[in-house]
């Protein structure tokens, strides 16, 4: 399965296509140029259970790490995943 990543000045997102059509997504909006907040992750009915979602973050992960940049994510699902997975905890902003 191929992730992709689109972006413009503001926002951006990890997403798989099939026939020019978006199956699944995970939406972020920039705050600046060390932070993004993931708000949103959609995976197609016929997707659903095999893991898609973990793909579309860890491309997003991929991506931050590679920018040295944070993420808060906002979106439950992208929350739960990364709270859950240690892996993941170097990509989330700190509390201050």
């Amino acid at each position: 399965m191929v992730v992709n990543l689109e972006e413009n000045e503001n926002k951006g997102r990890a997403y798989h296509a099939a026939e020019d059509s978006v199956l699944a997504e995970m939406t972020f909006s920039k705050a600046g140029k060390t932070l993004i907040i993931i708000d949103h992750t959609e995976v197609d009915e016929s997707l659903r259970g095999q893991g898609v979602g973990k793909k579309l973050l860890d491309k997003i992960a991929q991506m931050v790490r590679e920018r040295n940049i944070k993420v808060i994510p906002l979106c439950p699902y992208a929350k739960s995943q990364i709270e859950k997975d240690a892996s993941l905890h170097d990509i989330l902003q700190k509390s201050k």
